[in-house]
């Protein structure tokens, strides 16, 4: 115990090194009053938890700079507020990719006002590599909260079926992330792989699941996004905030707490902290040790 205090300090330290804002008590939440300082905190509370998911992989970042409930807007590139000694730029042909490299990148994400940090399923080194499959379980209009849990499963146990382990977030919105961890493959092969089994389950299921992203069509019905695995394409990361009121979080959970129990808000950044806190395993601590490969659909 003593020596999990030290390092606690140690780490706390260390961070406080990093933590360097101008205006942190500007509000990002106003309905929760979470300001710049607080996320900055919360990211350095949880950096052991999400570096594994965000270091080095291509961003797409949701920048708030007036908060949550002011104007937000997607950004792909760095931008003249960005710190460029830590928020880092490459070429992918005629565009720029930005990503991090450690907690001084997160932290000047949200200096920046990011408040949503989306990655790609691949790293900035094997940029044309998908190594994390992502089905994205989103449900429409009159779709009750059970139907979302039996889906999760239903998805679970067809990928299993096939050999393929998978891991499950909460999404800080109303459904599910599903990932699966590869040893890699082309972005071609991995969309179409995610389509056959969205349009499989679609098949099988019409009343229950869609895999058209119409809107019109997902009334009472779950849409198995597939499209978040394209080239380019990306899910928020694990562990990070939403910007939506009570700045909820998507948060890695493990299979057996996919239950009615298990409410879709549960998680935010007020409680996260002390979740992993209790926790005696993370869930997705095996996700970067998994070895494998697409089966033919």
């Amino acid at each position: 115990m003593a020596k999990r205090s030290a390092q606690r300090k140690s780490k706390s330290k260390q961070s406080d090194d990093v933590v360097q804002l101008t205006h942190p008590e500007r509000v990002y939440w106003d309905d929760a009053g979470i300001t710049k300082q607080d996320l900055a905190y919360y990211y350095r509370d949880v950096w052991d938890w999400i570096a594994p998911h965000v270091v080095r992989r291509p961003l797409a970042l949701l920048r708030c700079p007036d908060g949550a409930s002011g104007q937000c807007f997607f950004q792909k590139h760095a931008h003249a507020t960005f710190n460029q000694g830590h928020i880092q730029r490459v070429r992918d042909g005629k565009e720029e990719i930005i990503f991090i490299e450690d907690l001084s990148g997160l932290i000047a994400l949200a200096q920046a006002g990011v408040l949503e940090v989306h990655v790609w399923g691949s790293t900035i080194d094997s940029i044309d590599t998908c190594d994390r499959l992502v089905f994205d379980l989103d449900p429409g209009p009159g779709v009750a909260w059970a139907d979302v849990i039996t889906a999760a499963r239903e998805l679970r146990t067809r990928l299993a079926k096939m050999k393929l382990e998978s891991f499950v977030k909460t999404t800080g919105g109303k459904g599910f992330h599903v990932v699966v961890p590869l040893v890699g493959t082309d972005w071609d092969t991995a969309k179409d792989f995610a389509h056959q089994l969205a349009v499989a389950m679609e098949e099988d299921a019409p009343d229950r699941y869609v895999s058209n992203m119409a809107k019109s069509k997902r009334k009472g019905r779950i849409f198995v996004d597939y499209l978040r695995n394209a080239r380019g394409a990306t899910a928020v990361v694990a562990y990070s905030t939403r910007a939506r009121p009570a700045a909820p979080v998507s948060t890695p959970i493990d299979w057996s707490e996919v239950t009615p129990k298990l409410m879709a808000d549960k998680f935010n950044l007020g409680n996260v902290r002390p979740r992993l806190a209790r926790l005696r395993n993370d869930p997705w601590k095996e996700i970067g040790k998994i070895k494998q490969k697409l089966p033919a659909l």
